[in-house]
């Protein structure tokens, strides 16, 4: 493991959640990012994607969030994560000549977590949280839900575990990619020169998969990098303008329906009456699915 880590380790515990240590730390510049983009579109009159309402239910989404993932960590992510380490197959240490390998298969990891956060119901019943938003600004990056964990989020970054990578690492260079993700939600950016918009999610890649327009849907799921969503063809420039939201949008400010509301109506459709394997496929299909 990288050096400073192990030292600040050796303060904060030796199984701390480097995921939301990490965001925790970065919330003063999410917040003064927030405040530049704000400034910016001010500047322009174009302050239509910023709602009060809208803001503060984000932010409220957002520390849900945090308080609720540091509390499952505790109970449960932190232990399971050790348990897929101590049957690892290799150890690799963290250091300059593997540190960029290793985030790059964080960001496949990621990808996939992503992706199949969109296309079974099960997963996507806590990400829905962080679409159900029709504006876009940096606040709507910490629309997050307390149902993460829950569905197992964890799950997707433990191949790397199992192949060495210590869980600290693992988290860690995960809460770098999700950092990085907060200042791709805005729409302050434009397109920018064509070999970033090749190589890195930027805002403009982002734009479009939060948007609800027929062909914007279900695409660009990469983090930082574009380069997986180009390779698997899940890939989709921005043309037209973005609506924003879900297909079956929720539009609530209650943090509870917000949360709930789709795990709840998966869960309802998996009890109505009919045959046991076509009720618990609302569990694995996608969103879209509906029973006869």
């Amino acid at each position: 493991m990288m050096e400073w880590m192990l030292g600040l380790q050796a303060l904060v515990g030796q199984n701390a959640d480097w995921k939301q240590l990490m965001l925790t730390a970065m919330t003063p510049l999410f917040l003064l990012g927030f405040v530049a983009e704000w400034l910016a579109m001010r500047r322009r009159g174009s302050l239509g994607q910023f709602q009060w309402k809208d803001i503060l239910a984000n932010l409220s989404l957002g520390a849900a969030y945090q308080v609720f993932e540091l509390g499952a960590y505790a109970l449960v992510t932190g232990a399971a994560a050790l348990w897929f380490y101590g049957h690892r197959i290799w150890t690799i240490p963290a250091n300059a000549w593997t540190i960029l390998p290793i985030f790059v298969g964080v960001e496949f990891c990621y990808y996939w977590f992503h992706r199949t956060s969109h296309r079974v119901r099960w997963f996507w019943s806590a990400h829905v949280v962080h679409h159900s938003g029709e504006r876009m600004n940096m606040t709507t990056a910490m629309r997050q839900s307390l149902l993460y964990s829950v569905t197992g989020w964890w799950l997707f970054f433990m191949p790397l575990v199992l192949l060495g990578v210590h869980p600290a690492v693992v988290f860690f260079l995960y809460a770098c990619d999700l950092t990085y993700q907060f200042f791709i939600h805005t729409e302050s950016v434009g397109r920018l020169p064509p070999w970033v918009e090749f190589i890195f999610d930027t805002p403009s890649n982002h734009r479009v998969h939060h948007g609800r327009n027929p062909q914007y849907i279900d695409k660009n799921y990469g983090g930082v990098l574009i380069v997986f969503d180009r390779l698997f063809g899940t890939y989709e420039a921005e043309a037209e303008r973005v609506d924003y939201g879900v297909v079956r949008q929720v539009r609530s400010y209650n943090l509870f329906t917000l949360n709930f509301h789709e795990f709840f109506a998966m869960w309802r459709e998996v009890l109505r009456p009919g045959p046991l394997w076509l009720r618990l496929k609302h569990l694995w299909a996608g969103p879209e699915w509906v029973r006869e």
